[in-house]
């Protein structure tokens, strides 16, 4: 039996290789991934460390309250340096104050509310931008991983031979695969 190896690309090698480079970034964007489907029950990207209960004298008509007036209040809680904008959410019931490290939430009726200070989760927070990054050099990079990962599925379809094959078994649960998310995509 020779003990020749063989020479040039096959399609195991390339899964192989592939799969090694891109074994970082694969589970990288699983994680962050997850996090986000997970973002309306918490924030992948900061924590709340410190809450400041808050006590301010509103207008009585919510129609009255103006860009000055949520700045006398960012000014008194001293977070005039860190205002973005204000909004009056859940029908005309709250002031929610969005700071660059912080958001204020204030009950209109009882001019009660709370400051929460955020940080950021440094290692997940940086992780989930990948998903939403426009810088030009890592869209073609993304897109190298996409068909990288189109690689990576076409030729783990034909490395295995014999009745665990594609041709004879696998095609059956690529189809199961992509049966799957369309019934949560299109039914559920």
């Amino acid at each position: 039996m020779s003990t020749q190896k063989k020479k040039g690309i096959t399609f195991r090698g390339l899964h192989r290789d592939l799969g090694y480079f891109y074994v970082g970034l694969i589970i990288s964007f699983s994680i962050s991934g997850i996090a986000l489907n997970h973002r309306n029950q918490w924030s992948p990207y900061r924590y709340t460390y410190q809450e400041i209960p808050m006590q301010v004298s509103l207008p009585a008509n919510p129609q009255d309250i103006d860009e000055k007036l949520v700045k006398q209040i960012s000014v008194q809680y001293k977070m005039a340096d860190q205002y973005e904008r204000f909004r009056i959410r859940d029908k005309q019931k709250e002031l929610e104050i969005r700071y660059e490290k912080g958001r204020a939430k204030i009950d209109l009726q009882t001019g009660k509310g709370q400051l929460n200070m955020f940080k950021k989760k440094v290692v997940l927070a940086e992780m989930t931008k990948l998903h939403q990054t426009l810088n030009k050099n890592w869209v073609w990079y993304s897109d190298i991983f996409g068909i990288a990962m189109l690689t990576i599925a076409i030729t783990g379809m034909f490395i295995t031979r014999g009745k665990k094959s594609f041709r004879k078994r696998g095609y059956l649960l690529a189809i199961a695969g992509i049966i799957f998310p369309l019934i949560f995509l299109f039914l559920l």
